[in-house]
């Protein structure tokens, strides 16, 4: 009935050999000889690491007879735990005990290929042909390690919840709508990916949307669609899931691709689409489960890498946002200038000139915003429609001001490739979510159906981090990650108390 174990560790730096009771034996009390290097101690957290690997294997109030010699380098025992030394501590204790365990497991699964049962004597008057005592062999049994419950995930990352599909309805606009009508999208909706751009063909680029310049709603015009990490289904539908006009071969934006391509994380990406969500915190931070860690998310530094990673790859072949009153460029321009984030002092000269300069600056411009960023100014310098990254999400209209400053001065507008990085790169950070400009939003009339931030966040903005989101490796390193919590550690920090 006993079972010779042992195993070495050179990195724990530990060798262990002994005897230990198979399943078939089973005793009160749990009886544990163990030797450390040749003295015969005591060690409470391994015993009881030992019973919790036989109660699968044994019946209930029954317990193994173990013999184990443990050899351990002398300078990692603490032996001044109890005064007859007869209790000791060693270093890395935690690791050490859980490879025992292990090595007990493997050998327990290893004998386990002839069981003997006892069964309860049957009551009189009924017939049975079986014998109280019944031998089964048990070697078909899975032999696939055991999860413990420090191991366990508990969650589901593809389970949906039911708001999901509770979006709230918007407010109709009030402006009347000056787009083509969207009736031959909506006539394709049911289609699939393959017929439907069979049928659109021959329609006006992009579907157009309509929005309020006072942070209103937007009507959606085609139904939610989910764009996989698939090379081929790239070239179906944008992320605002309306479909592809063009092919883009500017060398420049292909070596933007490539750059996200490289960059790219794969362990954080695999976290990204497998995550389960937890909750907001507020709108700049997010908790997410991944296996048995618990992950605290910087959702403004991932919604800006996202919305630039969709200008990077949706490029030339975006919807349209329109305002429903058109934006005078100049009113926007010293709405930012009189800002402090602007940075603007008397030795820039009057914020009048500075604000004329954006506008004509931006006017020059408007024909290459309006092909490749479907970013409209019109000929008196009114700002008519912004580009449409993401189904059922608008940017915070509080930061438009500031958007079209950065514009007109922070873009690199003399050389290609750092111009359209540089305009992702702003017009990202306006979409982005932040904090500053949804706690006003917080305060809005709750009259209103505008859908809230949390469920933006968890149905649209984690949604596409799933499917859309190559996070980069500098996510790992620069806190926009953190891992708070980890299953297995907070057992062994109960298990203390």
């Amino acid at each position: 009935e006993m079972i010779e174990v042992g195993c070495e560790d050179q990195k724990l730096a530990f060798k262990l050999q002994g005897y230990i009771s198979n399943a078939n034996y089973s005793v009160k009390k749990c009886i544990l000889i163990l030797f450390i290097n040749h003295r015969l101690v005591e060690s409470s957290a391994l015993k009881k690491a030992i019973e919790t690997v036989y109660t699968a294997y044994l019946p209930k109030n029954t317990h193994p007879f173990l013999y184990l010699s443990l050899e351990i380098a002398p300078h990692n025992i603490d032996v001044n735990v109890h005064p007859t030394k007869h209790e000791v501590h060693f270093l890395h204790e935690d690791c050490i005990i859980e490879s025992i365990q292990k090595h007990i497991e493997s050998k327990l699964l290893g004998s386990n290929s002839s069981r003997t049962y006892f069964t309860q004597t049957l009551l009189p008057g009924l017939s049975a042909s079986v014998s109280d005592v019944k031998v089964s062999n048990s070697s078909s049994a899975d032999p696939s390690e055991r999860v413990y419950a420090h191991q366990m995930v508990r969650t589901d990352s593809k389970a949906q919840k039911l708001d999901a599909f509770l979006q709230p309805v918007s407010k109709p606009s009030l402006a009347p709508k000056t787009t083509s009508p969207p009736a031959p999208v909506q006539a394709t909706a049911e289609l699939d990916d393959a017929e439907m751009l069979d049928a659109v063909d021959g329609l006006e680029p992009g579907p157009s949307k309509e929005l309020e310049l006072d942070s209103g709603p937007v009507q959606s015009e085609t139904p939610p669609r989910k764009r996989p990490h698939v090379e081929e289904d790239k070239d179906d539908l944008t992320a605002a899931c309306t479909p592809r006009r063009r092919v883009i071969k500017l060398t420049s934006v292909k070596d933007l691709r490539n750059e996200i391509s490289e960059q790219t994380h794969k362990g954080l990406q695999e976290m990204l689409q497998n995550h389960s969500f937890v909750g907001c915190v507020n709108p700049q931070w997010t908790l997410v489960q991944h296996h048995t860690k618990l992950y605290l998310l910087n959702t403004t530094k991932l919604s800006q890498e996202l919305f630039y990673q969709i200008l990077i790859y949706d490029f030339g072949n975006f919807g349209v946002l329109r305002l429903s009153s058109p934006a005078p460029l100049y009113d926007l321009a010293m709405l930012a200038l009189d800002s402090e984030d602007s940075g603007w002092t008397e030795e820039d000269g009057p914020k009048e000139g500075l604000a004329q300069y954006i506008v004509d600056f931006l006017k020059k411009k408007a024909e290459m915003m309006e092909d490749y960023f479907s970013m409209e100014i019109d000929e008196e310098g009114n700002l008519t429609a912004l580009p449409l990254l993401l189904d059922n999400y608008t940017p915070a209209m509080e930061g438009l001001p500031l958007f079209i400053l950065r514009l007109a001065t922070e873009v690199n507008w003399d050389n290609e490739r750092e111009c359209f990085r540089d305009f992702s790169k702003e017009c990202s950070q306006f979409y982005s979510i932040r904090k500053q400009y949804t706690l006003e939003a917080e305060a809005a009339d709750s009259s209103e159906a505008e859908p809230s931030w949390q469920w933006k966040v968890e149905h649209v903005l984690f949604k596409a981090f799933r499917s859309l989101l190559s996070p980069p490796k500098h996510f790992s390193e620069d806190g926009s990650v953190l891992q708070i919590a980890n299953l297995p550690d907070l057992y062994k920090v109960f298990e203390r108390c």
